[in-house]
């Protein structure tokens, strides 16, 4: 019975000796298997890396073959390139300015007075000389009238005197005749003579009174004439600054005193006035043609031409002021419109700058 239980005990009993080289051969077993279970994800992450970092500088590549093509394409001989090149080589100057007007007159009187009437307002066509504004002349007037009656009463002075002076020298001439058939004394002859010559004398007088009066009346008529303000040319009123009623001085004498009726413009002098930068100076001649583009009309294109370059430089801006006509005036083209114009190229400038690109 013990041996039966010993038997039975030592049946129960784990053999750990039998068993390890079961699990070793087990484990070594499933070595192959997880080590090409590890290289295929190594291969698969390889493989998307490696997709990833071609796509990521195909565009790089494509940029630098892009850049690289225009410096390729120069060393085949294309005419269509060629001609762009060319143009590019005579390209045109471009700046900007204001159209202005080289006639432009602040119209004012050449004395003190208060304004009566203005005949103008802006917008209006005036002619040289056409009154543009009154003022009062009462004062003017009545000088003018005293002048004219000095000059009058001075010219009758010289009629009467001269009246009688011949007959003073009538008298002297029977004085002497009678003097030389002693029918008269010396005495008388003296004192004909001397009449003629005083009466003589006060004729000079009264003619150089006359004069006197004469530049008087016109000074008087000058100075009445002062009182209409008249235009200095023909031209259009783009402001008018005085109004009936105020005081206006040809200098600023106070605050409520104008200097200006208003402020004339001539149409037929406008031009245009753009500063050049300095390095492009040289690329403008007198006479050269000019594409005009205004601000207000941007899709107008004016033919003008360079007047003259100022022969002068602005330090600050580093530029050259260029004076521009218009081809043709337009009503349209008014002062002070803002203005971009391009310097043309002429065709001896062009052949000469395809040569040198052809070479």
């Amino acid at each position: 019975m013990t041996k039966d239980k010993s038997e039975l005990l030592r049946s129960l009993t784990i053999d750990r000796s039998a068993g390890k080289p079961e699990r070793e051969r087990s484990g070594r077993r499933w070595l192959p298997i997880s080590a090409a279970v590890v290289a295929g994800v190594v291969v698969a992450f390889a493989a998307f890396a490696a997709f990833e970092f071609s796509r990521q500088d195909s565009p790089k590549e494509t940029a630098s073959q892009t850049a690289q093509q225009p410096a390729a394409q120069p060393q085949t001989p294309q005419p269509p390139q060629q001609v762009a090149t060319n143009n590019k080589a005579a390209g045109n100057l471009a700046a900007s300015g204001y159209v202005v007007a080289r006639r432009k007159a602040t119209v004012a009187a050449e004395i003190t007075g208060k304004v009566v009437e203005v005949f103008i307002d802006e917008g209006m066509t005036v002619t040289e000389g056409q009154i543009v504004a009154r003022l009062d002349s009462v004062l003017a007037e009545k000088d003018y009238e005293l002048a004219r009656s000095r000059a009058e009463t001075a010219d009758a002075a010289i009629a009467a005197i001269t009246a009688d002076l011949e007959d003073a020298t009538r008298i002297m001439s029977r004085v002497q005749t009678l003097s030389q058939k002693n029918f008269a004394t010396e005495a008388d002859l003296t004192k004909a003579q001397a009449r003629v010559g005083v009466l003589s004398a006060q004729l000079r007088q009264a003619q150089s009174q006359f004069e006197t009066a004469k530049i008087d009346a016109k000074r008087s008529g000058s100075m009445l004439d002062k009182h209409q303000i008249r235009a200095p040319f023909a031209g259009v009123v783009i402001d008018r600054s005085a109004q009936p009623g105020e005081m206006i001085s040809p200098m600023s004498v106070g605050g409520y005193t104008r200097t200006g009726i208003c402020t004339i413009v001539d149409m037929d002098s406008i031009e245009i006035e753009v500063d050049v930068n300095e390095a492009f100076i040289g690329r403008v001649t007198p006479g050269g043609a000019v594409n005009a583009m205004l601000d207000a009309y941007p899709d107008w294109t004016i033919p003008a031409s360079v007047i003259a370059i100022v022969p002068t430089a602005n330090r600050e801006k580093a530029t050259v002021k260029v004076r521009i006509r218009f081809d043709k005036k337009d009503p349209r083209i008014l002062p002070d419109m803002a203005v971009k114009v391009n310097f043309l190229r002429d065709a001896k400038a062009n052949g000469a700058a395809e040569a040198t690109a052809a070479k």
